[in-house]
Formats: C-alpha cells, structure tokens, sequence
C-alpha cells in the first residue's frame, strides 16, 4: 500500500469516527481541543477542532487558516474542514462549507485562504458570516525527540 493511500484510507478513518461520535484569522485558539490518533508506532493524526465566527458586518474579503507544526511527517498535506454551525446535517451535528488539502512547508507551517465575500454586478454578498466549526488535520511524529535511522 502507497503512503499517499495510507494516508487517505487514515484520514477516511479518523473522519468516519468524528461524524459518528461528533463532539463539538476569527477562530478562537483558547477553545480548540486537539486529539492525536496514533497511526502506527512512529506517527499518528493530529485533530485540532476550534470555532470560527464571521461577523455579517465583516468587510474584508479573505479569511484563512494558517498554523504551524513543529513536528510535521513531511510528505503529508494538512486537511482543513470548515463546517457551517448554523445549517446542520441531521446525524452530522454541523453543516458541510468546505474541506481543503494544504501543502505544508519546510518550517512546518500551512496557510489556507478562504473568500469571506464575494462581488458580483457590485453588490456585496457573504459567503461565510455566523458560526462555524474549524477541523484541522496534520500528520506528526508521536515522538519527536527520537532520532530515525
């Protein structure tokens, strides 16, 4: 098996798990809640989940996610989930908006740029405003301190 479907077929995992046992820039890092599901002996899947709140008299035009990992896999994107709180799905607890797959740098850091508003024909409209739910995904070392050979 190829890491990259590795990879997906984890990362397929640990998703069918959040939506089945959901516990719920402007996100709020004070709030978040990180669990790592260990892959196997060396690495594993860093979830942080925090919230987002998009004010409707927001003027700027991009949001972002941005981080960075001090103990990143290289080779392993990081998944951006952002899920709208105000439109559920019945059995998901929150609404799909927009998934990502951001590469990661050298350092370790990640950026992911969002359309916050949107012009057309000169009028404003809003693509994101209120309440969401921010789920990020990044492969790390579960134990950084050990040299690989």
């Amino acid at each position: 098996m190829t890491k990259n479907t590795m990879f997906a077929f984890i990362v397929a995992s640990v998703l069918f798990s959040t939506v089945m046992f959901n516990s719920n820039s402007f996100a709020e890092p004070a709030e978040s809640q990180t669990i790592i599901t260990p892959i196997n002996n060396s690495i594993g899947i860093e979830k942080t989940t925090m919230q987002m709140f998009i004010s409707k008299d927001n003027k700027l035009p991009w949001g972002f996610v941005e981080g960075k990992i001090s103990n990143h896999v290289e080779g392993y994107p990081v998944i951006i989930q952002i899920y709208d709180n105000d439109e559920l799905i019945a059995g998901n607890n929150v609404g799909a908006v927009q998934f990502a797959q951001i590469p990661v740098n050298e350092d370790g850091s990640y950026e992911y740029k969002f359309r916050v508003l949107d012009s057309n024909s000169g009028k404003i409209m809003h693509i994101f405003d209120g309440s969401y739910t921010v789920k990020v995904f990044k492969v790390v070392y579960l134990n950084p301190n050990l040299v690989v050979i």
